[in-house]
């Protein structure tokens, strides 16, 4: 396979596969998706047909590449040190993947990702590089995102403050659709450059438009090799050869997670190489906010430490993507007991890092396809409005009443405040009673709107080993408001089955948010946005008849986290 190999051990579910893979081909389907045949997935052609654009991607963004090119000399030319990204979801998980993956090559710019509206998380971006050197990529499809636009208000102005006002628009560029807010606003102000992306692409299937190859280009990445890669794939791919499971195609990986997923294993734990460990945030959001909708939905579980066989239950699909090089990942005998368990496993092997450009290809029709089996379109979003309009409305009454919407804790205890409907005489026993309502094909979402932080990712990471070993349940962590445009459809929109606990803390200090591009008049902040959000995804779960707990930590996240895994 160009980009890599791959198989898959499906023991007695070959044969399911088998027969959905017979169907793709009698239907034509791979051929119909190529034709963009909107009835593939829907009788109505809204929000398809006008989000097909990423199968041209790695053929007409070769043609971007000296556009984009062109943007990086002159930045390095002009001394610019450090780039420092404002998105949100695709606009920001890509960008992310590429600079934990390659690094920084010499004499390139040093990419940071800031996709948090933390208050710490903000203040983090703001005292590192000198703004004279920072190059600022305010990215964003829709050109109205308000965590991005509040991140681009914070950082103008503080730019503008620094440099003054005729120089502050030169160290901003925007990605965006044409026709938006940013793409006006960025003229006004007069950035640097303006990339508008092909608005037939969706948010997270924009890997290899200018949301991805833009800030790749910036860290050194050779984009055409990446091009390459993901060109290859498409080709084999836009033959529609008759799909078999002799080499994963997009066919066969979207066989195996439609079938998967109807058949009740609809947890795909990705084990991945440590040097492309970060890919798997990239994959969770296209398998998540593809996938969970009208009921069904396929869960990506990331990160999450392999474990004895008797830790899982029997709604796994376990997915290896080995890179050359890092043979232990799979082979420390692990992976082998699961699959000697019985469940089901596939194999995907990259030659080098530049194969991702390949993966990401794959994956975006692998999941086409699994849509396609599980009767959903899988390019659109509808349950992810839910949790704005009610974070809109928390806006608006803070705006009216200068407080958002509280209600009393059901119990405290340790420095914790447990919010929700459960009965308990302390916040460990709170934990332990809500788990207990798990039923089968449950899983545990961990929810932290909380900085994110070394220490906090250790704290999260052994509270969710905790859970999964103690009650057989997969397990995930998002921070919010990032999972909110990952994981957040997903969460409203599967079969209802996730027991959702978030996790939220004081704010040790507040960053005000400017109301406009250069004027200092501000009337909310970072970390009332941030309870907002977490507000308005509460009851958008509520709404939806998910169950959901709240505990605040207080001051002490790590004391409060450690109290609740020592609970398990």
């Amino acid at each position: 396979m160009a980009g890599g190999c791959g198989s898959a051990r499906l023991g007695p579910y070959q044969a399911v596969v088998n027969t959905a893979l017979t169907e793709l081909h009698h239907n034509r389907i791979m051929a119909r998706i190529w034709e963009k045949d909107y009835t593939v997935w829907k009788d109505s052609p809204v929000e398809i047909t006008n989000r097909l654009g990423w199968l041209e991607s790695p053929q007409v963004m070769t043609e971007a590449v000296s556009h984009i090119n062109n943007l990086v000399d002159e930045v390095r030319g002009n001394s610019y040190t450090h780039a420092l990204l404002l998105g949100m979801g695709g606009s920001s998980l890509t960008p992310e993947v590429f600079r934990k993956t390659f690094g920084v090559r010499d004499g390139y710019l040093d990419l940071a990702v800031l996709d948090s509206t933390d208050p710490g998380a903000v203040l983090a971006h703001a005292g590192r590089p000198d703004p004279a050197k920072t190059l600022f990529i305010v990215s964003t499809k829709s050109g109205g995102t308000v965590e991005t636009f509040s991140f681009l208000k914070h950082f103008y102005n503080h730019v503008e403050k620094t440099l003054g006002a005729s120089e502050a628009g030169r160290h901003f560029i925007a990605i965006t659709d044409p026709g938006s807010t940013l793409a006006d606003l960025a003229t006004v102000h007069r950035f640097r450059k303006t990339f508008l992306n092909d608005p037939a692409i969706g948010g997270r299937y924009s890997a290899l438009s200018y949301f991805g190859l833009v800030p790749a280009a910036l860290i050194g990445m050779d984009i055409e090799t990446l091009l390459c890669r993901a060109a290859a794939v498409a080709e084999r791919e836009a033959a529609c050869e008759k799909p078999g499971m002799n080499n994963l195609n997009g066919a066969s990986l979207g066989a195996v997670l439609g079938e998967m997923s109807r058949a009740g294993r609809d947890k795909v734990t990705f084990v991945i190489s440590p040097g492309i460990a970060s890919f798997g945030d990239w994959l969770e959001q296209l398998l998540a906010e593809s996938t969970g909708k009208e009921g069904k939905g396929i869960l990506p579980v990331v990160g999450e430490p392999l474990g004895a066989p008797d830790v899982y239950g029997n709604d796994r699909l376990f997915v290896l993507l080995l890179l050359d090089g890092d043979e232990a990942v799979g082979n420390d005998g692990r992976l082998a007991a699961i699959e000697k368990a019985g469940y089901p496993v596939v194999r995907t092997h990259l030659h080098d890092r530049y194969d991702l450009g390949a993966q990401c290809f794959l994956w975006e029709m692998a999941t086409a396809v699994a849509g396609h089996l599980l009767g959903i379109n899988p390019f659109d979003q509808p349950d992810v409005e839910a949790s704005k309009a009610l974070t809109k409305k928390m806006i608006a009454e803070y705006a009216q009443k200068g407080q958002l919407p509280a209600k009393a804790p059901v119990l405290s205890g340790n420095g914790i405040a447990v919010y929700g409907d459960v009965q308990a005489e302390s916040p460990a026993a709170a934990l332990v009673a809500f788990l207990r309502l798990a039923g089968p094909g449950a899983y545990v979402a961990l929810q932290a709107y909380l900085q994110p932080t070394a220490g906090t990712d250790e704290a999260l990471s052994l509270l969710r080993t905790q859970l999964r070993d103690k009650f057989r349940l997969a397990t995930t962590i998002g921070y919010g408001p990032r999972f909110l445009h990952s994981t957040g459809q997903l969460h409203k929109g599967d079969n209802g089955r996730g027991l959702f606990i978030q996790i939220t803390a004081d704010d040790h200090q507040d960053v005000p948010i400017p109301d406009d591009l250069g004027k200092p008049d501000s009337s909310i902040t970072f970390g009332v946005l941030k309870a907002a959000q977490a507000l308005g995804d509460r009851q958008a779960l509520i709404n939806a008849g998910r169950r959901v707990i709240r505990f605040h930590l207080g001051t002490d996240v790590a004391g409060g986290l450690k109290i609740l895994a020592e609970a398990l």
